[in-house]
């Protein structure tokens, strides 16, 4: 049976005519057994009443009886109230096209008019204007609804904007900057808001930095049964451009210290350029007029350096820029390289970033055994170093105590974690788990400090053998290299050994020897050699081999004797040869001291970013992104200089705009008071975090500067496969811009959208079971009181 049609308004405020009806599951066997059943109980139930000799209330129980048995009977027929919605107005498809800055780029070749010798090209935006104009889709007018409007892009401060259609310039008049484009969100948004969708047309060139994957939303989309359709437009090849590609900045660097920039160009000339790369550092305090005499421009606290390199044409060519800060403060630092006449994009020829500098003082602990002259020379590389604290650990077997002559001695290694925290880096020589030397509760604290609080650990292991006394610790896990644990002692050989760089190693700062890369290399080929290594079998998984021995190899490969992997929050360095002493013959110290302080403060850098009395505060990564994860990690001490328990601390940060937010960092485990916390920048530029601990009212204050790299520029290469796995994910298909006829008459030939069906079970519904048992209760409680059992 049917109900008259209803109209009725959904729940997101969408028209829709509704039906209703009864149906039946059941066979004509079970028809027949439900009549049998309920003809069956109308006859013993006359013949009980006949039997009370015609008692009324004897009759009004098998009436009853007899109800509950025709109930049941019919539920073997599997009733159910069907409603069917039925939307009132037509489906509807939409229609997104890109309107980012990537579709700014000129790239489109459009055939030659009459009277011209030569085709010309426009931009991607220009050339779907023919795709989005209302005339195109009118076909569909008479049986669908057509939806045109653009994509929306990501501003500076995270807003969506909301460009007019069928405007180019609508990606740049904002007066915000347009830092990228979302795909994935855009489809689900239309998904969401629109009444009965039939299918997305997606006009783009692919190209997006920000959100989700998209295809995580194509396949929400098929789960519902709407396709997208994809008309990519762009070249897939690069357009003739020099694009400063990396510029690694540091957040801080030490005063006194040369600050290496490394840079990479990416050239899509069909030419070697030669040009002259220029960094510009801008003291944002400054404003008077400064000189210097070492060569570098400085006005109005500008300082410039340059030099002139050659970039290798549909290649990357990579250098280095070095400057050497004549005071702290804050300064931003730009490179740039000239534009060449025959590039199509001018955009991506600057960077931009921030730093600090300031002065330092880091804490390290070398611990050694035998005072071996890798240990003599390494502690005079470090106590020559004035922006290093050095405590040094001597368990020399022939001493009556432990210590020595001079003030950066202790007697005992650190016994707690309020005193081992206060060292960055920790460097074990030849010692181990032995009578006085380290305790398992000392690998315990070492293994803590690196893991939880950032630090670093330096492993310069010796001809003694006794660091592998340490893989029976807890340290063992944060060994880059597997041992040999049948040669404790090692390999000796009257003839040198040779480091050799590898491919991580010559692009590691941790290894630049000179400024120059070249040279860098023949520094390193030219190095005297080692006559002791250490017994290393191969890399562990996610090590980094920064050098290997240039001659000798195992099943493995090369014996990696230079390598790091990060543990925990914190850094680990292992060298397995102690030969690095010998980096001094005919040029004295200039390359040993210059390593060894560049070890120290690259596994110092994290964990001194923002440093207090009873506080320390760091991020990750380095260089936060826009739209990406940063991790804030704080370290907090109570007012006795203990590891501060279950404290509330919270962080404020305050973005470019002056927007606050304050985020609640979660403790990390009890004993080393880390605190954890996550924020995902929706601006560029300079963030201000300051730390509060409510328990010891300490504040801590760090600059964080978020790269605004995601921000899309013209010349970027088109991504059609990006829009091919999207069709072929949500069961669409991808045509070229002059094939949208296909696609005009694909959606005319789709049947409209099946109603929305709601089934009510009736015969398990469980209002169903509590009549029955009511009416069987019922039914009892009547028997007993008329005394019939």
């Amino acid at each position: 049976m049917n109900d008259p049609q209803e109209f009725g308004v959904g729940l997101l405020g969408r028209e829709f005519s509704r039906t209703s009806e009864l149906s039946w599951a059941g066979t004509p066997l079970t028809w027949a057994a439900s009549i049998i059943v309920v003809l069956a109980a109308i006859g013993l139930g006359l013949l009980a009443w006949r039997r009370s000799g015609y008692s009324p209330a004897v009759a009004g129980l098998e009436i009853l009886r007899t109800c509950v048995v025709a109930f049941v009977a019919v539920l073997l027929n599997q009733p159910e109230w069907v409603q069917s919605y039925q939307p009132s107005q037509k489906p509807t498809i939409a229609v997104l096209f890109d309107r980012s800055p990537s579709m700014l780029t000129k790239d489109v070749p459009v055939q030659a008019d009459l009277g011209q010798n030569a085709d010309r090209w426009i931009s991607r935006a220009e050339a779907i204007q023919p795709l989005i104009d209302a005339e195109v889709w009118k076909r569909l007018n008479d049986s669908l609804n057509v939806v045109i409007e653009p994509i929306t892009g990501v501003e500076s401060e995270g807003t969506p904007t909301t460009e007019a259609a069928g405007r180019p310039e609508a990606a740049t008049d904002s007066g915000r900057e347009i830092v990228g484009t979302d795909l994935g969100a855009p489809l689900l948004r239309v998904a969401e808001r629109t009444d009965a969708l039939l299918g997305v047309v997606l006009i783009s060139d692919g190209d997006w930095n920000l959100g989700r994957p998209p295809v995580e939303a194509a396949s929400r989309l098929q789960a519902r049964g709407i396709p997208i359709f994809t008309v990519p437009v762009g070249s897939p090849t690069r357009l003739p451009d020099l694009e400063l590609a990396e510029f690694e900045l540091p957040t801080f660097a030490p005063f006194g210290k040369p600050l290496l920039v490394p840079f990479s160009i990416e050239s899509w000339l069909p030419r070697d350029v030669m040009t002259t790369v220029t960094m510009t550092v801008t003291d944002t305090a400054a404003d008077a007029e400064t000189s210097r005499d070492d060569g570098v421009a400085s006005i109005n606290g500008e300082e410039s350096v340059s030099t002139q390199i050659t970039l290798k044409g549909l290649g990357r060519t990579s250098d280095t820029l070095v400057w050497e800060p004549t005071r702290t403060g804050d300064y931003q630092i730009s490179i740039e390289v000239p534009v060449e006449p025959d590039e199509a994009v001018s955009e991506n020829n600057r960077r931009i970033g921030q730093i600090t500098i300031r002065e330092e003082q880091l804490r390290v602990l070398v611990v050694e055994s035998t005072p071996r002259w890798e240990y003599r020379y390494l502690r005079n590389a470090l106590s020559r170093d004035p922006g290093v604290q050095l405590s040094c650990l001597l368990f020399h077997p022939e001493l009556d105590r432990r210590g020595g002559g001079t003030l950066d001695y202790i007697q005992s290694f650190p016994d707690s974690v309020e005193s081992l925290a206060e060292f960055d880096v920790v460097i074990l020589g030849d010692v181990g788990l032995d009578d006085g030397q380290l305790t398992a509760a000392d690998c315990g604290l070492i293994k803590g400090l690196v893991e939880r609080q950032a630090a670093g650990l330096v492993l310069i292991p010796g001809w003694q053998g006794r660091q592998l006394s340490l893989l029976q610790s807890e340290l063992a896990d944060l060994f880059p290299v597997r041992l040999d644990e049948s040669q404790p002692r090692g390999f000796g050989s009257p003839t040198p050994g040779q480091l050799r760089l590898t491919e991580s190693g010559r692009r590691s700062l941790l290894t630049r020897l000179d400024d120059d890369r070249e040279e860098n290399l023949r520094v390193w080929d030219e190095l005297p050699g080692f006559q002791w290594y250490a017994p290393v079998l191969r890399a562990k998984p996610g090590a980094e081999v920064l050098a290997v021995h240039r001659e000798l190899s195992n099943g493995s490969g090369s014996l990696p004797l230079l390598a790091t992997q990060p543990f925990g929050v914190g850094k680990v360095l292992f060298l397995g040869t102690d030969g690095a002493w010998r980096w001094r013959e005919g040029v004295e110290d200039k390359y040993h001291y210059r390593f060894w302080g560049q070890v120290v403060r690259w596994m110092a850098y994290q964990r001194n970013m923002a440093r207090g009395e009873s506080m320390r505060m760091y991020h990750t990564p380095d260089q936060p992104q826009l739209q990406r994860t940063v991790s804030l990690y704080a370290h907090v001490m109570d007012e006795a200089g203990e590891p501060l328990q279950g404290g509330e601390v919270l962080a404020r940060i305050v973005a470019p705009s002056g927007k606050a937010e304050s985020l609640r960092m979660i403790a990390e485990g009890d004993r080393w008071g880390v605190y954890h916390g996550r924020l995902e920048p929706a601006e560029p530029g300079r963030h201000d975090v300051t730390l509060i601990c409510r328990q010891t009212s300490a504040t801590l204050e760090m600059s964080l500067f978020v790269r605004g790299d995601a921000s899309e520029v013209p010349g970027k290469p088109a991504r059609p496969e990006v829009l091919e796995e999207l069709a072929l994910v949500s069961g669409g298909v991808s045509l070229a811009p002059d094939q949208i006829e296909q696609i005009i008459d694909t959606f005319a030939a789709m049947p409209s959208p099946p109603p929305t069906v709601r089934r009510v079970a009736i015969w398990s519904h469980p209002i169903t079971a509590v009549v029955i048992l009511c009416a069987l209760g019922l039914f009892w409680v009547g028997r007993k009181s008329l005394g019939l059992l």
